[in-house]
């Protein structure tokens, strides 16, 4: 379905981001991998599903850096025509103890390093009449938790921007849409069920049922896998007039 195409999937190493890129992947679209730490092994999980992949470990945090992987991306591939903005990072804290560097660094990886890439795919996108803008929200786009306001803040902002770029190509053959996940058990989410733990002297697996049951009715966890599929939706031919949507996958944490 997607052979011919290039896709980047920003923090692309691991958890959430790699099973994108893995779904896009078996599509037969060619990747390029983003993130932090060993990219060897992504690569060649990559490479076994009969793709071309590359790889780019610019710094989501830093504009310059972002236009150099998107420049790599087009020297490499061509174009970008599917753009997954994915990376992220999470702190925890009241507002007043939040550390000013930590609100920070969030809102530019979770929040702006999405415009930066947007901004830089969008004109071979517009160019070629056909483009895939896939924003990874959380279910924090769309609803508050407490302790987490700049995670909250950039996720809402994620949703903003999706609907704006949806609207502004909304006569193209670009869409944008974003994808909200409630509990996904990667290793950010992994963390806080460990901390969870050991705060309360729980098992590991009673620490994930009670972070289940506080928001989760489905009482499970989402995959990369399925969101990866809900990506490959929104890449096919049923989603050529999806736009502007923040689809949560989330067990029925908003419906209540």
């Amino acid at each position: 379905m997607l052979q011919g195409k290039t896709a980047l999937v920003t923090g692309s190493t691991s958890g959430i981001g790699l099973g994108i890129a893995k779904s896009l992947a078996k599509q037969g679209a060619n990747i390029v991998l983003n993130g932090f730490g060993d990219a060897e092994g992504p690569k060649a999980e990559i490479a076994a599903l009969g793709v071309k992949v590359a790889y780019h470990g610019a710094d989501m945090s830093k504009a310059s850096e972002i236009e150099a992987m998107m420049a790599f991306a087009a020297d490499t591939f061509g174009r970008v025509d599917i753009l997954v903005n994915n990376a992220g990072i999470q702190h925890v804290a009241k507002i007043e103890d939040f550390p000013v560097e930590r609100w920070d660094a969030i809102i530019a990886i979770n929040l702006s390093s999405a415009f930066h890439a947007t901004r830089l795919a969008l004109p071979a996108m517009k160019a070629a009449n056909w483009g895939r803008i896939i924003n990874l929200a959380s279910i924090h786009g769309l609803v508050g938790s407490a302790e987490k306001s700049a995670y909250v803040a950039a996720k809402h902002g994620v949703v903003g921007l999706t609907k704006v770029t949806a609207l502004e190509n909304a006569t193209t053959g670009v869409t944008c849409n974003a994808i909200c996940p409630g509990w996904v058990l990667t290793p950010l989410v992994q963390k806080q069920v460990d901390a969870k733990a050991a705060a309360m002297g729980l098992s590991n697996e009673e620490a994930k049922k009670q972070l289940l049951q506080e928001k989760e009715p489905s009482m499970q966890f989402t995959t990369p896998e399925e969101l990866g599929e809900l990506a490959v939706f929104f890449c096919s031919a049923a989603g050529n007039n999806v736009r502007g949507v923040a689809w949560n996958m989330d067990g029925g944490w908003t419906a209540q």
